[in-house]
């Protein structure tokens, strides 16, 4: 009698597989705005309008702002989690206020660099000068001014949201916001007074630090959904507002790219080699944050992505990049708050024909300097060029000249803020010698999730705290999650 045995197949996938880079997170956002792009340019030209979208239209727009929603969503538990965690696993930290005043003293350099680009490009191209429109534009939104920012400080609730209320024939709908830097400051209060408390506090903080590795793992599943959403935004945006919006304000819109691609591509690689660090590695650290900034056009809504990969990928220890990247979303702003202001303000001044002096130059670079942060609790940077016009005394009715073209230009600016809020936390950490070099300079792979595993309790990362974590414990929680 004779016994036929069957010999397993070699272990492994067969069939077709996609090749390896196909599966990269950079591939899927490039892949997506070319698919966006396309789609965006049909729903065009096939009849979409901002006031009448066709079926397509809607389609994107309903998936855009669904997925900028989801994000935004879940900003408010990350921020005010993350930063409670991170003021705690500052305590392990000797030398936290030296890294506090370092990280504000860098926003400031870098800030002051991009404005007097900003500056000397638009003295260079005037880019107000014979643009062909009228001055019939009106602004009537919100401006910026320093006494909102100190008023703006003080929490009006627990969890810094407010309402607003609109009436449109007879129908009342309520919208909810929430203030960013508001919830910073309950946050940083909250976790100076937990570390004050002490051993009472222990409980509290572990609860934190379990409810952060859960709105981890979600907002990593968001942002897994990326390529879908950037397809969205970006038909969208196309459809909606098209290149041709560009028109007689090219002049403006080529200075404020020029301005952008110098700060990213010139001022961040000097201040890298100049710290002894591999431009490379910056740029393809840091690169699927800069790419879901373009399309998202949020800061807030990138900073867990930008969190990320500022740990992972570029070695800024946990315990610091919790605490600098989501104060750096809220305040570090070189594409909103520095170049574009300054080139927005020279342009309405020429636009106006109005001679601007040394001495309001000067006042230009004070307020963008300083004014990223006046602007924090409010958005963006319409509020910021309010705030740098009505410090000069110039006509707030230049801002409506330029809302045309905003969205084109805000992805441009969202990109270097995001690009800044990661290079300066990398640039601390290598001055004050906690960076992981060894992690900096490892290769990628272009997939920022693939050490999901690793990140949810944080062992990967360079944290000091995790020094006094057991081997084994790290090992049973990492195989907990692996099979959850």
């Amino acid at each position: 009698m004779t016994t036929q045995t069957s010999t397993p197949a070699p272990a492994g996938k067969t069939g077709f597989q996609l090749p390896k880079w196909a599966g990269s997170f950079g591939f899927q956002i490039i892949a997506a705005l070319i698919v966006g792009l396309g789609l965006g340019l049909l729903a065009k030209y096939t009849g979409s309008t901002k006031a009448n979208p066709n079926a397509l239209g809607t389609t994107l727009q309903t998936i855009g702002s669904s997925y900028v929603s989801l994000l935004q969503t879940a900003v408010v538990p990350l921020i005010f989690t993350a930063v409670v965690s991170s003021i705690s696993n500052l305590r392990a930290v000797s030398n936290a206020a030296r890294l506090a005043w370092n990280t504000l003293l860098w926003f400031a350099i870098t800030s002051l660099i991009a404005v007097l680009i900003g500056i000397g490009l638009g003295v260079l191209l005037q880019p107000g000068a014979g643009t062909g429109i009228s001055q019939e534009a009106k602004y009537a939104g919100k401006s910026g001014d320093w006494w909102a920012f100190l008023t703006g400080l003080f929490p009006k609730n627990f969890l810094g949201l407010g309402a607003t209320t609109t009436v449109t024939d007879g129908v009342a709908t309520t919208a909810v916001s929430f203030n960013v830097l508001q919830i910073l400051v309950i946050a940083i209060a909250v976790g100076i007074a937990a570390l004050k408390v002490g051993k009472a506090a222990e409980p509290f903080l572990a609860l934190n630090a379990s409810a952060l590795a859960v709105i981890q793992k979600v907002l990593w599943w968001i942002i897994r959904i990326a390529p879908l959403g950037t397809i969205g935004l970006i038909g969208n945006a196309v459809a909606v507002y098209g290149w041709d919006t560009i028109g007689s304000l090219g002049k403006f819109t080529v200075a404020i790219y020029i301005g952008l691609a110098l700060v990213l591509f010139v001022v961040y690689p000097v201040l890298i080699r100049t710290h002894g660090l591999s431009i490379k590695q910056y740029y393809s650290g840091v690169w699927p944050a800069v790419q879901l900034a373009f399309v998202s056009r949020s800061s807030i809504g990138t900073l867990p992505l930008t969190q990320r990969v500022t740990e992972r990928s570029l070695g800024v220890p946990r315990a610091y990049a919790s605490f600098a990247v989501p104060l750096g979303a809220t305040t570090k702003m070189d594409g909103c708050a520095a170049i574009y202001p300054a080139v927005a303000a020279i342009f309405v001044a020429q636009f106006f024909g109005i001679q601007l002096d040394f001495t309001q130059y000067l006042l230009i670079a004070l307020v963008s300097v300083l004014g990223s942060a006046a602007t924090a609790g409010t958005t963006g940077a319409v509020v910021m060029l309010t705030l740098t016009l009505s410090t000069l005394g110039l006509p707030l009715a230049g801002v409506g000249l330029l809302l045309a073209i905003d969205p084109i230009l805000d992805m441009g600016r969202t990109a270097v803020n995001v690009a800044g809020q990661a290079l300066i936390p990398a640039i601390v950490a290598k001055r004050q010698g906690i960076l992981d070099e060894t992690l900096y300079n490892a290769p990628r792979n272009g997939d920022p999730f693939c050490d999901d595993v690793d990140d949810v309790d944080g062992t990967a990362a360079v944290d000091p705290s995790a020094a006094a974590t057991p081997a084994a414990g790290r090992d049973e929680r990492e195989l907990a999650d692996a099979r959850a």
